[in-house]
């Protein structure tokens, strides 16, 4: 039995990342000068949100707790 020819995309050829449907997006410029431009971009999905304040929280209760510790 003869088989089909498979398409293949060459490996140069990069499919764009599929975006979460509630993702949130930030674009921003900051000129300092008349020689400096900083760009930069993010892109977080809720449950990263909820992640980075789940670590946020864990880091503040951790320095809180060294702090007591180191004023005994």
């Amino acid at each position: 039995m003869p088989t089909a020819p498979v398409a293949t995309v060459p490996p140069d050829v990069a499919e764009p990342v599929p975006t979460h449907p509630e993702e949130m997006k930030a674009v921003f410029d900051v000129r300092v000068g008349k020689w400096i431009t900083l760009q930069g971009s993010a892109r977080i999905t809720p449950a990263g949100m909820v992640a980075t304040g789940i670590a946020v929280s864990a880091l503040l209760l951790a320095t809180a707790a060294l702090v007591r510790a180191a004023r005994r």
